[in-house]
């Protein structure tokens, strides 16, 4: 194995640790588990640059950059991810009020069609929480 892809593979193996920590265990090993080969190279690349390269960062904490994502996926009207980090959200100890108040954020710089919308995806992540327990 030459340098370059040990690195890769230590940045791929931070990345794993992550994306277990924020959207739980059960969560990433069912996504894994159910890739295709045609799928494979996309989640190696999420989980390498993606939850290696930029959620291990130091400058910002996980619960901010929760946050961050939320807005961002509520922006781009990426309804199945922002139910993904919402619970990831709940993971990295952002609140219910905390995120009630990122959408209304949303709705009043992005749309209220875009507000009313992620508060949906969110209310129904949240009422799926609650009612396993994990909230």
């Amino acid at each position: 194995m030459t340098v370059n892809e040990a690195s890769h593979r230590q940045t791929y193996e931070e990345g794993l640790e992550m994306r277990r920590r924020v959207l739980g265990h059960d969560h990433v090993e069912r996504s894994l588990a159910q890739v295709s080969e045609f799928g494979r190279p996309i989640q190696e690349l999420v989980t390498e640059y993606c939850w290696g390269g930029v959620w291990t960062r130091e400058e910002l904490d996980p619960k901010t950059r929760s946050l961050m994502n939320i807005v961002m996926l509520s922006a781009l009207n990426r309804g199945h991810e922002l139910g993904v980090h919402v619970r990831g959200a709940i993971r990295n100890g952002v609140t219910v009020e905390e995120i009630q108040e990122a959408l209304i954020q949303v709705a009043v710089y992005v749309g209220v069609p875009a507000g009313l919308e992620s508060f949906r995806i969110a209310e129904s992540k949240l009422d799926e929480m609650r009612a396993a327990g994990e909230l």
